[in-house]
Parts: C-alpha cells; structure tokens; sequence
C-alpha cells in the first residue's frame, strides 16, 4: 500500500513538473509578446497628457474596447485640448457631460481599422480586387452613428425616424439596408491627399481659418504626434477635441436662414422630394433597445435627386467609396430661395403643386454636387447637369462647413442651371409650351439648346396650336399620335414628322445671326452648319415654310423673349414642311408662260427620263437639293449653242420642248440634271460655298461638279467651263421639299468628256 501511493505521488509530481514546463513553452510561443505596445486605453494612462480624455472614456462605456484586443484608429485630444474645449463650452469638465454624450464623442474619435498618416490616405478599393489606391482618400468611418430620432410625418404627426443609409433607387423600401447603421465619416487632410489632387492649403483654411494647416489635420485639429502603436490600433495626439459632426440634412434643419430651401427639399405633399417609410426591421430594433411600441420610418428622398443628404454612406457601390469622396451642397439663403421661385418657377404656375416634379427636382438638383467640391475647384467641378458652382467662392458664400457626410457651402444666392435660363427654359418653365418641352427632349435637341454656352435662336409653338393641328402626346402610352379631322390616333410616321418640324425651329450659327430680327426679311437655314436643314423665309415678323406656302398659310411672331443663350420667337402656327415633290413647285413657278422659269418647266415636263408627270418627282432625287434654273433667255442661248435640242438654225433657233430623237431626249436630260445641285441646299447668305457635286452622271457614273461662289445677297454658279451663271435673287429662294429654287441669268454648261 506504502509502495503504492508513493508511487502515485512520484507520479503526479512528474506530471506537475512536466505541466509547468510544457506552459512555459506555450507561454513562450503564444503569450504576449513583451515588446508589444499596451491598448490604447493603457498607452494613454502611461503618457500622463489624457487625463481628461481617460475620464470622457471612461464616461461612455468604452474603457473595456479601447483597453482589450481590437483594430482601431484613435484621434486622441490631449488635455490642452480639452482645456480649450471646456473654456470654448463654459464647462468645467468632463464631469458636467452625460454619459450618451460621452459616448458620441469618444465613437467619432474612433476609426475602425488601424493606420497609420502614411496608409489613412490610401483608399481601400474593393472593385475588381484593387487594393490600395494611393493618396486617394481624405475620409474614415467612424464608429459613431445618429440611430433613431424624432420627426415630423405625414398631417404633422410626430413619429421615430431614422436617415436612410443608401440613396434612394425607387425601391418601396427606399433601398434602405438594416445592418447598416449609416456610420459618419471623419475628415482629416494631409500633404500627400493634397498634393496627389492639387489642392493647397488654402482649401483647408477656408473651411478652418482659426486653424493652421500642418500637413496633418484632422477636422479643425491639427496632429501633434502621429502613429503612436498600441496592441490594439494605432493613436494620433490632436490638439483639439473633435465632436460629432451632422450631416447635410441634420445641419440644414436647425439652419433658420435655409428654411425655404429645405421646405423644398423636404416637401412631404404634392411633387414630394421625402417619404417616410415604414421599416420592420428598423422598428424591431428601437422597440427592443428603447422599450417603447413606436414604429420607426426611415426617411426616403426621392429618387430624382442626385443623392440623399441625410445618407453618411456616400453611394456604396464600393464598400468604402465614403473614403474618397462626399456629397456637397450648396444651399442658398431664404432671401434669394423666395425671389428666384416667385420670379423664374413660379412665372406661370401658381405654385410649385401645379408645375412638373421634375421642375423642382431640376432646382434642387443644381445645387447637390454628388462629389466634394473644394473651394479652390469650383470652375473644375460639376453637378448632374454638367455645370460647375456659379459662385465666387469668398463673395457669394457666407457660410462654409466640412460635416460628416460631406460640404456644406451658404450662398447669397442661387445657382441657376441652364434649363432655366436658356432658350429652352421658355418652354420648360410655361405649361402652355408642353409639347415643345417634350419634343426638344424627344429629338435630342435640349442637350444643346439647354447649354448657355450653345448661342441658339428658336421658334416656340403652343399647345394648342399643336393641338389645333392634330398633334398630341399619349401620357398613358408615352407616345406621340397624330388625329385627323373626323379620324382616329395613329403614331404612323408621327415621330419623324415632328422631329423634322422641331428641328425647323431651331437656328444655330452661323444661321443664328440671321434670326436676330425678323421685322426685314430673309431666307435662312435651321439647324447648324454641320447638317442640312429646311429652310424658312421671314418678312416683318412673318415667317412661310414650304408647308406653310404651299397651304397659303404664315406664321406671325406673337412676341419675343431673349434667354441667356438666344432668343425665342413665339409664332401661332406650326412651321410645316411640304410633302410635294421639287417638280411640283417647279410647275408652279414655271406653268404660267410668261414666267421666267417657263422654259426650263417645258423641257422639264416632257422628259421623262427626269420628270415623273403622275407624282412631279424627280426621277432618283432623294433628300437635299438645290435647283438653278436658267431664265427664258439663257435657255434659249443654249438651244442656240447646242446644248438643247430645238428648230430653226442658230442664231434664231427656237427651243424644242419635246424631242421624239433619242439623242435630243439624252441632251435634254443631261441640261435639266446639270441644274440640280445635289445633297445639299445653298441660297446667297455668304455661307455655303465650294465644290459640289450635279445631280447628273458621266457614263462612268460620277457627278460632275459646279462651284458655288456665295455672299450675302449674291450667289453665282461656275460651271465645268469656268463659265459663271448669277442668281437673280429677287425671283429667287423659292422653297420646296428639301430644297430651294432659284433663277440665273446665264445656262451651266457640262463637261461630260
């Protein structure tokens, strides 16, 4: 028995001896390391400079995070700083703070994740695997967060809300996401960031001039030491105390002087910019913390703006893209809100209840910036519109704030986007030109008219001359129908119809310059000089088309309006184009036999390898065209010089309108399609001249060219023998499809050779 529990006693000895040699190795491997750094709770305590920071700490709940194992950047104020914070609050200390206020600061002085300066201005980029992206970031997530608050719904009940975390996309759940608790973001600048985008330390300045630029800032502090390592993150010594920022939206509602701007903002009504929706999720979780049966509605902006104000997230379609970038806005005061509403929104509607939503999401539209805007950058950035901030950035601002979801910039007045002053804001902004806003969309023809940069002269045609016309728009089926008198809608054709009459009603230069007063008279071209267009013909204020003509019809110029980029004439019939063939116009003008045109119409008629007498087409002319014809005279010079078939013997020959011979046939053929100047239209506005092509082809098939030589009032035409033939302008400029006819005084001669 002795034996026995000697034994076992030997036995458990070694087992112990062997125990304690075997933790010693495990300590060794495993155990803290003796050259790590404390948490930074404990690094803190050992410094002897955070004392008031300690105690803020120690105040919120968070001595056991910051003293246990974790990942965090720390933006530690020192005790000078917090001497300064209690002087600038009238408090005496940390003492006076409650606990939840404690906790706000000390989560918005904490950053996850640990960097140090040389790694904070990298962008951790997670698109496509890219890693780093360096000197990219100016911005950190905080692990500070707003949560539930109190709100104003629907009949001005009170309700718990909450700020949606992503930007609205239309979704009924206002896209809102409810593991997200919308963190704010911190913003700190630093030499490398600045360099990398060529800002200065004047950007930093302008938002904090009490505070100078070190190279190394965080907010309105500046670092004093940086990458101070701890076992748990890494700490940055500040030297002053950094508290929670609002965002956009928190700032913007305990702003008097922005109240008529946030109203519309926050319409909550007709043409609604918010929504407060209904959240499951949202409203088990307050239930759970606060005890209380309320229901929680996340606040929604609409989809129409370019971000919401209230999401810190930036537009998450990276995890971390609030590194690199933030919203701006620049929000006008009440002064300048009301005048411009009452004097531009409000000209023809009552109110903004009546006018199209997108009208109001246009005006608050212009003032978001989806990017941070630095104050050295306003000529470089744009908003949605593509349209930098009009502001001067010292004499229009008078307040100027960084937040945590981004710039926030107080102007004296508003920034007006080119959709209201422009050419295309007098049909945009007045309900009675409707259609024409939708038309300018529909063609295209609003990227250019909207810009204030694209100088444009247009006509303007109401709704109910349209309507008066046939034409209208289908809401339900967003179409655009056309209803005859005693008939029925179609859509047949209707599309390319009122695109070619909206792009008739529009003059860029160099045509523009010929729009500028329509009390004389002129012909001119609509749409550029890079494309062919119709023509209209304008005397004192009344304008013919060839549609127009052809219906014994003018429009007369109501009235006038003149827009940062042009002028608009209001005119009370539709600026039609025919749907006769050039041949039909030509026998009008050259029926009657003591017309002019009388000759070239008697050869023209009886070809019929050019003239199809059913439809008065021309055989094979398709889009533009211009038509020289020569006068009796000249055509009877060319039947004298061979150049036409006719009877007699020269001088004294007499035209022979209808040659029965194959070779009179084929030189009447070659003269008449000689005349025509194919693909393009010209008249004497010193505009289009050069080198064109007939519409007649040598047996090798190629055009055969004549030389345009234009100026104002004054075109002549050089044929293959350098011969010159003048447009006679007074019986001149007569319009057709696509087309214009003149009169010269001398025939073309051809070099088919």
């Amino acid at each position: 028995m002795n034996k026995t529990l000697q034994r076992v006693c030997i036995f458990v000895a070694a087992t112990l001896l062997f125990a304690n040699c075997r933790k010693k190795e495990w300590d060794a491997y495993y155990g803290r390391p003796d050259n790590l750094q404390p948490p930074i709770y404990q690094q803190l305590e050992s410094f002897g400079r955070f004392k008031s920071l300690l105690a803020l700490i120690d105040k919120s709940g968070y001595k056991q995070t910051l003293g246990a194992a974790g990942y965090w950047t720390f933006f530690a104020p020192n005790d000078d700083a917090f001497q300064k914070f209690f002087k600038e609050k009238g408090i005496a200390g940390v003492d006076v703070l409650d606990s939840v206020t404690a906790r706000a600061m000390v989560q918005y002085l904490l950053v996850y994740n640990a960097f140090k300066k040389d790694r904070l201005d990298d962008y951790q980029a997670t698109a496509n695997n890219a890693g780093w992206t360096p000197s990219a970031a100016f911005r950190r997530r905080t692990a500070y967060y707003t949560g539930f608050y109190n709100d104003i719904g629907l009949n001005n009940k009170s309700i718990v809300a909450t700020a949606n975390n992503r930007n609205s996309k239309g979704a009924l759940d206002g896209n809102y996401i409810s593991e997200d608790f919308n963190n704010k973001y911190l913003t700190y600048f630093t030499d490398d960031y600045f360099k990398a985008n060529n800002l200065t330390a004047e950007d930093y300045r302008y938002f904090y001039p009490e505070s100078e630029y070190k190279g190394f800032n965080v907010a309105q502090a500046a670092v004093l030491t940086q990458d101070i390592v701890a076992e748990n993150g890494i700490i940055h010594e500040v030297d002053k105390v950094i508290t929670p920022l609002q965002s956009i939206d928190e700032y913007i509602a305990a702003k008097p002087e922005y109240s008529s701007f946030r109203a519309i903002l926050n319409r909550l009504y007709v043409n609604n910019m918010v929504q407060f929706i209904y959240n499951a999720d949202a409203t088990h979780r307050y239930q759970v913390l606060s005890g209380k049966g309320d229901s929680v509605f996340v606040k929604v902006y609409s989809n129409l703006l370019s971000y919401a104000p209230n999401n810190e997230n930036f537009t998450k379609e990276e995890d971390n893209d609030g590194q690199k970038d933030c919203w701006t806005m620049f929000i006008p005061k009440n002064e300048a809100v009301d005048k411009y509403v009452k004097t531009v929104l409000c000209e023809y509607y009552p109110s903004l209840d009546q006018m199209p939503v997108d009208i109001i999401a246009d005006f608050l539209n212009a003032h978001l910036f989806a990017t941070a805007v630095w104050p050295t950058k306003f000529a470089v950035t744009r908003n949605k519109f593509s349209e930098p901030p009009r502001f001067d950035p010292y004499t229009d601002i008078f307040d100027r704030k960084v937040l945590s979801n981004g710039i926030l910039y107080g102007t004296n007045k508003v920034e007006e986007p080119d959709v209201f002053s422009t050419v295309f804001s007098k049909a945009y902004l007045n309900p009675k030109y409707t259609m024409m806003t939708r038309l300018l969309n529909f063609t295209g023809l609003k990227l250019l008219v909207a810009k204030s940069n694209v100088p444009v002269n247009m006509l303007m045609i109401p709704d109910n001359v349209w309507a008066a016309a046939g034409y209208s728009y289908n809401v339900s089926k967003s179409q655009f129908e056309y209803t005859p008198a005693g008939g029925s809608a179609t859509t047949n054709g209707v599309d390319d119809k009122l695109t070619r009459i909206t792009k008739t009603c529009v003059f860029f230069d160099p045509f523009r310059e010929m729009m500028e007063d329509l009390s004389g008279a002129d012909i001119v071209r609509s749409g550029d000089a890079g494309t062919e267009g119709d023509y209209i013909k304008y005397n004192n204020n009344k304008i013919v088309t060839a549609g127009l003509q052809d219906a014994g019809l003018m429009a007369n110029v109501d009235s006038v309006k003149t827009a940062v980029n042009g002028k608009v004439y209001f005119i009370n019939q539709i600026p039609i184009y025919t749907d006769k063939p050039v041949g039909y116009h030509i026998k009008n003008l050259g029926t009657s036999t003591t017309s002019d045109y009388n000759y070239f119409w008697q050869y023209l008629s009886n070809s019929v390898a050019v003239y199809n007498s059913t439809t008065s087409d021309i055989n094979g002319l398709t889009g533009f065209s211009t038509v020289f014809i020569p006068t009796n005279a000249a055509i009877t010079q060319a039947v004298n010089d061979g150049l036409l078939p006719g009877t007699g013997t020269a001088p004294n020959k007499a035209p022979n309108f209808n040659p029965t011979d194959e070779p009179g046939k084929n030189l009447v053929r070659k003269f008449l399609q000689y005349h025509f100047l194919f693909g393009h239209t010209v008249v004497p506005d010193g505009i289009s001249s050069g080198v064109f092509d007939s519409f007649y082809q040598n047996a090798l098939g190629n055009n055969l060219k004549m030389t345009v030589v234009n100026s104002p009032d004054a075109l002549s035409v050089i044929d293959n023998y350098n011969r010159a033939a003048n447009v006679i302008v007074s019986k001149s400029n007569n319009l057709s499809s696509r087309c214009v006819i003149h009169l010269i005084d001398n025939y073309l001669k051809y070099n088919d050779n």
